[in-house]
């Protein structure tokens, strides 16, 4: 809080020094101080500039008295962005750096397929990398996320999981290498890498089912 007001401090004293005393200043000059160039960098170029034009939209004015929060408004509603940062360019600049959602699956909803990001949004943008797996059934976005992360915990890889199925009991199971595997209702990193281990001391064919719904027991069928 004291390093914001002294900043404050600083940039009236910059005014202050720039257009004379406070009796002769002559206030048509603050517009210098007026938004006239965007940046926005993070997305593909056509993105980015209709991120810039919407930001235009709000008519802003004095970088010193911006507002940012109708800025966030447009960028938290856009389901390609992870987080993005707000610079202040004094005297005239906004600079916007934005860090792009990674997308981790494909989804069937209402007919159209839509990718999930990793920043728990559903968008329709087509993802450069095709080979993402596919989740077959209605799961949350935050129950496959939460599943997940314990696939990311485990010794499996999540680049090599090429279907989720999710089941109205919220279980799942996986296609993995083209194998299919019945996981348990609830899924560790322990049981996820127990059924990993299986898989490494199995030399199993494509299209092989394992169930593993039964703690403690694993069938397979090849």
């Amino acid at each position: 809080m004291h390093q914001r007001k002294g900043k404050q401090v600083l940039i009236y004293f910059f005014l202050l020094f720039l257009f004379g005393s406070i009796n002769n200043i002559n206030f048509n000059n603050i517009q210098l101080l007026n938004i006239n160039k965007i940046i926005v960098s993070g997305l593909d170029e056509k993105s980015n500039r209709e991120i810039i034009n919407k930001i235009n939209n709000l008519k802003l004015k004095n970088i010193f008295f911006l507002n940012k929060n109708q800025i966030k408004n447009i960028l938290e509603i856009n389901t390609l962005i992870e987080n993005y940062k707000i610079s202040k360019i004094y005297p005239s600049t906004l600079d916007i750096k934005i860090k792009k959602t990674q997308s981790l699956a494909k989804i069937n909803q209402n007919g159209k397929i839509l990718f999930i990001g990793s920043n728990g949004k559903l968008s329709e943008i087509i993802s450069q990398n095709q080979e993402l797996p596919f989740i077959f059934g209605k799961p949350k976005i935050q129950e496959f996320l939460d599943f997940k992360k314990i696939i990311d915990e485990s010794k499996f890889s999540y680049n090599e999981i090429d279907s989720f199925y999710f089941f109205p009991s919220k279980r799942w199971d996986i296609e993995y290498n083209n194998i299919v595997i019945k996981l348990p209702m609830i899924n560790s990193k322990n049981s996820l890498d127990y059924i990993f281990e299986f898989l490494v001391n199995k030399n199993l064919k494509n299209n092989s089912i394992i169930d593993a719904r039964v703690q403690g027991q694993i069938i397979f069928n090849d």
